[in-house]
This record gives C-alpha cells, sequence and structure tokens, in this order.
C-alpha cells in the first residue's frame, strides 16, 4: 500500500493566507526558498486589494517584496518600533519577520503582538514568523497557525543538481564534468531530507573539488548529510560497512537479507520494501558485525543509535530526543538503524518513572507508521528483558538467533582473523584449532588470536597455530561460565525464531 501523496505546500499556505489566519508561525532552515514560497502563495490568495507582502529584518527593517517599491525603511530595524508601526498602518499586507523569536521573551513585544493579531478585522494584516526554531509564549499559541514548508522533491533535487552543473559549465567555460551517472541519481536520492540551500552546497562541494562526481563523492554527501542531521549526537555514522565475506557463517541470514535487496533499494518498486529485524543471540556471536554486513549488503550508510544519549532529567525531554532522532534516520534513508542491545534501551524495570514507556510508545509507533527505507537491525542479548510489546508479530519482518558456531564456521572464522593479520594458517590447522575450540564464540576466536600476537612478539618467536592453540587452552568460554544461561536462551530460541545459520 502506497502513502497518500503529500499536500501541496503552495496550496496549504495559500489557504492560510486566504483565510483570516492572523498569525501563522513558520518553522524553516531554508530562509530564501521559505521566501519565495510565501510570496508565491501570497500572490495567489485571496486578500484585499492592494494587500503587498513585506518582510522585516533587525538588521534591513521592512521592505516590500511582491514588487519593486525602492529600499527597506530602515527607520523600522527595532522590533518594538516595528511592531508599533503594524499596529498603527491601516494598510492590508502579508508581514514576515526574519528571526523574531528571541524579541517573544519580552512581555511588551508580545502584547504588541498579540494586540495585531487581534485587530485583523480592522485591518487584514497577517504577521508571519519565519525562523530556524519557534517557540510560542502561551499568549500567542492560540492565536496562531503552524506550517512546515515541505522540503524540495526529487525533481527540484534534479534541478538544483542540473542549476550547479549549468553554473561550472560556465566556469569552465564549456568543458563538460566527468560524471557516473548511477552515482548522481544516488546522491539525488540521498540529499531527500535536506534543505534546497543544504543540498545545493553539498553538490557544489562535490562537484567544485575535482570537476567530476564519483563513489567518493556520494560517500562525502551521506557524511555531510548527517553532520546537518544529527543535531542531538545520538547517531554515529557508518559510511565503510562490512562485507557477508568478512563474517564467519550466518548463511542463512545472509540469504534472507539478499532476496530482500531489490525491494530495499526500490530495483523492484512491485515489492514492499523490508522493515528490519531482530537479532537474538549469544554474546560474541557476531550479532554487530551481522549488522554492518547488511548495510554493505543493501549498500546504504549504517547509523548506529545511541539510546543512552536520549536520556534527559527534565520531563518529556527524553521522547523529544528521540523523535528528533527518528525524524533524522528517516531524513538519512535510505541506511540501516543499528540498535545495539535493544533490551537495555526499552526494558522498563520497577524503578520506571514513566520515560521508558513513553520512550517505547513513541518507537513503536515509528515503527508502525515509518514509510522511509530505514532498515532497523536490533541486537538483543537477554530476550526476557525486552518488552513484549516489542516482539509482537508485524514488529519486526523476522527475528534470527545467532547461536555459538559450529566447527566448520570456528574453521572459517579463525582462518578470516589469520589472513587479516597476515598469520600463516592452513585449512588443516583451523580444522584442528575449531576442534578444540568448542563453545567458543567468534570474539573469543579473535581474542585468542590477538592474544597469541602479543605473546610470540614479547617471545621473539613466530605466530602460528601452536601459538594460537595455546592461547584457546587457556581461555574460558564465556558460554562455559554462563552454560545455564546460554543453555536457557537456546531453549527458548527453538521454536521461536530462525536460525541465522
Amino acid at each position: 500500500m502506497h502513502p497518500p501523496p503529500a499536500a501541496d505546500p503552495h496550496a496549504e499556505l495559500q489557504t492560510l493566507l486566504s483565510s483570516r489566519v492572523a498569525l501563522i508561525a513558520i518553522e524553516s532552515r531554508d530562509e530564501q526558498r521559505a521566501l519565495a514560497l510565501i510570496r508565491d502563495a501570497g500572490l495567489r490568495a485571496r486578500r484585499p486589494p492592494g494587500s503587498g507582502v513585506f518582510v522585516w529584518s533587525a538588521t534591513e527593517g521592512l521592505r516590500r517584496i511582491d514588487r519593486d517599491m525602492g529600499g527597506p525603511q530602515r527607520h523600522l530595524t527595532e522590533p518594538a518600533t516595528v511592531l508599533r508601526h503594524l499596529k498603527a498602518t491601516p494598510m492590508a499586507g502579508i508581514y514576515v519577520l526574519l528571526d523574531f523569536h528571541p524579541y517573544l521573551s519580552d512581555p511588551v513585544n508580545v502584547r504588541m503582538l498579540k494586540d495585531v493579531v487581534q485587530d485583523h478585522s480592522g485591518a487584514a494584516r497577517t504577521i508571519v514568523l519565519l525562523s530556524p526554531e519557534i517557540t510560542l509564549p502561551t499568549e500567542l499559541a492560540p492565536l496562531a497557525a503552524n506550517f512546515r514548508p515541505a522540503l524540495p522533491t526529487t525533481n527540484e533535487r534534479r534541478a538544483i543538481v542540473t542549476r550547479v552543473f549549468d553554473d561550472w559549465q560556465r566556469q569552465h567555460r564549456g568543458k563538460l564534468p566527468r560524471i557516473d551517472r548511477d552515482i548522481l541519481a544516488k546522491i539525488v536520492d540521498n540529499l531527500a531530507g535536506l534543505t534546497a540551500a543544504d543540498s545545493e552546497r553539498l553538490v557544489r562541494r562535490a562537484l567544485y573539488d575535482d570537476g567530476e562526481i564519483s563513489a567518493e563523492d556520494l560517500r562525502a554527501v551521506q557524511a555531510g548529510k548527517y553532520q546537518l542531521l544529527n543535531r542531538n549526537g545520538t547517531l554515529d555514522f557508518e559510511p565503510d560497512t562490512a562485507r557477508f565475506a568478512d563474517v564467519g557463517g550466518l548463511a542463512n541470514l545472509r540469504r534472507w537479507v539478499e532476496t530482500r535487496k531489490a525491494a530495499f533499494d526500490g530495483s523492484a518498486p512491485a515489492l514492499e520494501a523490508p522493515r528490519g529485524l531482530l537479532l537474538l543471540g549469544v554474546q560474541g556471536c557476531g550479532k554487530s558485525l551481522a549488522a554492518r554486513a547488511i548495510a554493505g549488503i543493501f549498500a546504504v550508510p549504517l547509523l548506529r543509535f545511541d539510546f543512552a544519549a536520549l536520556f534527559s532529567k527534565w520531563q518529556g525531554e527524553s521522547e523529544k530526543n528521540l523523535r528528533d532522532t527518528l525524524a533524522a534516520a528517516d531524513a538519512l534513508a535510505p541506511c540501516v538503524l543499528w540498535i545495539d542491545e535493544i533490551e537495555k534501551a526499552l526494558a522498563a524495570g520497577d524503578g520506571d518513572t514513566g520515560s521508558g514507556r513513553r520512550l517505547l510508545g513513541t518507537f513503536l509507533t515509528w515503527m508502525a507508521e515509518r514509510n522511509s527505507r530505514v532498515f532497523i537491525v536490533a541486537t538483543a542479548n537477554d530476550v526476557t528483558a525486552l518488552p513484549p510489546e516489542l516482539m509482537r508479530k508485524g514488529r519486526f519482518d523476522e527475528v534470527f538467533f545467532v547461536d555459538l558456531p559450529d566447527a566448520a564456521t570456528r574453521a572459517a572464522i579463525l582462518m578470516i582473523h589469520a589472513r587479516r593479520r597476515e598469520i600463516p594458517l592452513t585449512a588443516a590447522e583451523a580444522q584442528q584449532l575449531a576442534a578444540a575450540s568448542v563453545d567458543f564464540s567468534g570474539a573469543e576466536l579473535e581474542q585468542a588470536i590477538v592474544a597469541a600476537l602479543y605473546t610470540t612478539h614479547s617471545q621473539g618467536t613466530r605466530t602460528d597455530a601452536t601459538a594460537i592453540a595455546q592461547e584457546l587452552r587457556a581461555t574460558r568460554p564465556l558460554a562455559v561460565l554462563i552454560a545455564e544461561q546460554v543453555a536457557s536462551l537456546r531453549a527458548w530460541a527453538k521454536d521461536r525464531t530462525v536460525r541465522a545459520d
């Protein structure tokens, strides 16, 4: 089922300006685009004869922008002065006040603005407050309509790219830039969620750097977009993801992801895009590496979501941080959103004051209603701590269980880590080491190789299978130390999950 088409922003704003709404609050970081939208909607709106569109700023004063009426009225730069002018003038019009939000802390300004707004029947003046962020005081909030301009559409983003390319060609006397068309299409796709001004800056930086558009530019655009949108610092951006060739085992999980790649990247539009999966399993068995490898298969960035950074001592602030973070993830789509040890983030204990439940509710609502290409990979070690609501059918496309590696997988993991560290290890030696490492996790096998490197370096000897075997014998794996917990987890997962291997 496709989402309903977005309302035409021109029509929505035009309706507000045609109706008897005297105060409109517009939050936008793209001031020039928002002003153009207001001017265009103002010209189309049903307004009294002679009604104009004016813009005020603290540096320029008041000027008309729908027609040329000369320079700005610089004697009206003071907030109180322009409010007195608006209160006294009988001229109907749309008056846009730029970055007026700091002056709303002054009760006199609030009172005068309220007087202007409530006198709309005497003079049809519509006040538009345009700022990156606006928090209206309680005296004005009931009188205002809130409007948030739509971000550039795909066609608008293509037009931005075309304009940048035309500028580059003019500056280089008609020379054509070197462009990878597939990469360019992905860049246009990745600009979704950004303002027109931010999109243009990123495209200019990518093209003007070396006169070409390449895969490196795509990574730079993704990283730049992340820097612009991750204002809460709760998302870690990882553009360089792993390959499943670096993961030992998990063949069933790999097949599941690969069969859904076309649906996720849009190359199979008839298929519904996958929404996410939950990875349960024993610690150190590759769940985190699998998250990176899934992003690698989908060829999208990986966003690691730090839930702990959400929490605030202020009432309601944690939920706001979560909403802002999820909105940023939507804007950074297409991507993989990795939530590590989700049970620690969303568990509601006896001491929970209600914030944890509200966070869970906000997260579940977003999971159910989102339309963006954000693929969730949640990992968990303790299934008993997961909220029942999160495990309900339909929250995740599938729940996989990542068990301790079998002998063949342990041999493959040993070969991967030995090869990465240039340790000579034959297939036969890897099989012997695998037989000697029953109940070892992938992380513990890697650490045995690392420990062998330290030991042989201190002894001045060569790192080989014998040195690794010595470290394995000296290690008690976690699955042995907490054997009861591992057995309980396996028993729970047996008939409830799909094996990742």
